[in-house]
């Protein structure tokens, strides 16, 4: 049995973090929970209660809940711009770690992250729950089985809408310290799933970021960016949360020279559009959507976790993964300040846009 802390108790963590504990309670013990209000706290302890678990010991301080010696493994559900230090914290102090996207605000932060649980011989693993999706999974099969034969292109496109009642839920939302824009916050999932899907590092990544409809916050509610790949084929990426008067989509497409796929849906979750030399139809034709746009792969992603810690493998999303979409949003920030192509690797922070 993992025994397991949760630090940070706000919206993410009470509408998926609860449901991945306690789809896992067979291997996952919940022992402890920490938010800086403690009425957050008690009402995700409260949710871990509702099927009989054992009620979850309740903290404001995420120093002393990593002090305590039965702890193997912490969730880090805060605010981006505190993850690093609370992931450092829990490293320091023996904990493995799951953490929410995006892992950190700077590249020079995130590689601390990865080198320090790799010095610790602990796990690092970070929430790109949306690789779980089971179209996502067919469709990396299908591309480490070579059925696009050569990748031309993807297109990572979010068109969300995120209002002024949003933000002033929570004031660290669309802050450079502790948010970054549109592209770190909503877009880092499906900008990871393009790189992923894509099969190469990047070269070089043209960015502009714009914020059109929001000026109460620092950051950029629109981003688009170019990317060149290693491998010579090309990444673009539409992103904002500007669009009326609601959500519309958010889609992932690769195209190849031999396949097209586009899956879209709340959470990356439909096929639209799945065609290969020689095959017809497509997979999960009447897959239902997630009941929020956090889409259902926490679940899947907890059981993971577990299983690296006790079989000693690697995340399935680890540091290094986790680092990628981050790197590639701060490129296209750095690449939208300077008016310029930007070469890889990127060193940057949400800071340096202040």
């Amino acid at each position: 049995m993992l025994r397991l802390g949760v630090i940070g108790c706000g919206r993410i963590a009470q509408k998926k973090h609860t449901e991945a504990i306690i789809k896992n309670s067979d291997i996952i013990e919940n022992v402890a929970v920490c938010d800086i209000v403690s009425e957050r706290a008690e009402i995700f302890a409260q949710k871990i209660t509702e099927i009989n678990l054992k009620k979850p010991e309740i903290y404001t301080d995420y120093k002393t809940l990593l002090k305590r010696d039965d702890i193997d493994a912490v969730a880090i559900a805060t605010e981006s711009g505190n993850h690093y230090e609370i992931t450092i914290e829990a490293l320091q102090n023996n904990k493995h770690v799951l953490v929410e996207k995006p892992m950190a605000l700077s590249t020079f932060h995130a590689d601390e992250m990865i080198k320090l649980a790799k010095n610790k011989n602990l796990k690092l693993g970070v929430c790109f729950q949306n690789r779980f999706n089971p179209p996502i999974q067919e469709l990396r099969r299908k591309i480490e089985n070579n059925a696009f034969g050569k990748i031309l292109h993807g297109v990572a496109s979010i068109r969300w809408n995120r209002n002024k009642e949003y933000y002033q839920q929570a004031p660290w939302r669309g802050t450079w310290k502790y948010d970054g824009g549109t592209l770190m916050n909503q877009c880092t999932h499906n900008i990871d799933l393009l790189i992923w899907n894509m099969g190469s590092e990047i070269e070089e990544v043209y960015g502009v970021i714009k914020n059109f409809t929001h000026p109460y916050i620092e950051a950029e509610d629109f981003g688009g960016a170019i990317i060149k790949f290693k491998n010579g084929s090309v990444g673009i990426i539409e992103g904002t949360s500007n669009i009326y008067p609601k959500n519309l989509e958010e889609t992932l497409s690769i195209f190849g020279e031999r396949g097209t796929v586009v899956i879209g849906g709340l959470a990356v979750n439909k096929i639209k559009y799945w065609r290969f030399e020689g095959e017809d139809g497509h997979p999960f034709q009447n897959l239902p959507d997630p009941d929020t746009v956090y889409g259902s792969g926490h679940v899947p992603l907890y059981r993971n976790f577990y299983e690296t810690i006790v079989k000693d493998q690697e995340p399935y999303i680890n540091g290094e993964e986790g680092k990628k979409a981050v790197e590639a949003v701060l490129g296209i920030y750095k690449s939208s300040r300077e008016g310029k192509a930007i070469k890889f690797p990127v060193e940057f922070s949400t800071l340096e846009m202040l």
